[in-house]
């Protein structure tokens, strides 16, 4: 079993949820945020409520934040762990590792070291290929899985990317362009506030606020390494 939290720093600026903008009412009665390390990974969490465990697996380009309006009515049933995905919010950033099977071994791995034999899952966006992925490879693991809102590659029929009206290409553009080696990240680096905020403003189906935007934006910004690594990824649609 992988060891926890006890070593570990408690999280805290950006991405911390202790520096998380507008926040429900009374959250941080429920919910404490900390570290849990799974081998080489350290992987940041944000937990609370009493009742069977469920996992929360968000989407791209986000973090556990995702989750924070649904987290305290969902406590009220369920212990919560909302994720950072490897690569992503307060959670480790291996230059590799970031294929759907290993991402769903990282869940593996951290609900082990919280002593949770079986759970459940709820994948977002491309959160739901990890838990997808985590049902395939772990399905004695798992008493509910829950998935939502993205075509499952290998699956689902993949979307066509060639010969597209204007509004469908600039929908499915990133999923070629995030799949790039180095020069995506080198062009994104410095420029955080165009890239993603074009993301977020043209996918989600109801505009987020502007604080939003900006914690998401600020805190992909503040916790990229730099330079940036190379390294490969898929991604879909933000929304939360």
């Amino acid at each position: 079993m992988s060891s926890s939290s006890a070593d570990t720093p408690a999280p805290e600026g950006p991405g911390s949820a202790s520096g998380a903008p507008h926040l429900p009412a009374g959250f941080w009665d429920t919910f404490a945020s900390q570290y849990i390390q799974t081998g080489d990974l350290r992987q940041h969490i944000v937990t609370g409520g009493n009742g069977p465990p469920l996992l929360l697996v968000h989407g791209w380009p986000q973090f556990w934040y995702a989750w924070r309006l649904v987290m305290p009515a969902l406590a009220r049933d369920f212990q919560v762990i909302a994720v950072d995905q490897r690569g992503m919010g307060l959670s480790g950033k291996p230059p590799g590792g970031y294929d759907t099977g290993t991402l769903a071994g990282d869940l593996v791995a951290l609900m082990d070291a919280l002593g949770h034999q079986r759970f459940a899952v709820v994948g977002h966006d491309t959160g739901m290929w990890i838990a997808y992925a985590l049902a395939a490879d772990h399905p004695d693991r798992l008493d509910h899985l829950a998935v939502a809102e993205a075509p499952l590659p290998g699956v689902a029929p993949s979307p066509p990317l060639w010969g597209l009206p204007q509004l469908t290409t600039s929908r499915l553009y990133h999923l070629m362009f995030n799949q790039l080696a180095m020069l995506n990240e080198q062009l994104v680096h410095g420029r955080e506030d165009i890239f993603f905020g074009f993301e977020f403003d043209i996918f989600a189906a109801n505009k987020l606020p502007d604080y939003a935007v900006r914690y998401y934006i600020d805190t992909l910004r503040s916790t990229a390494r730099s330079p940036p690594p190379s390294r490969r990824t898929s991604s879909a649609r933000p929304s939360g």
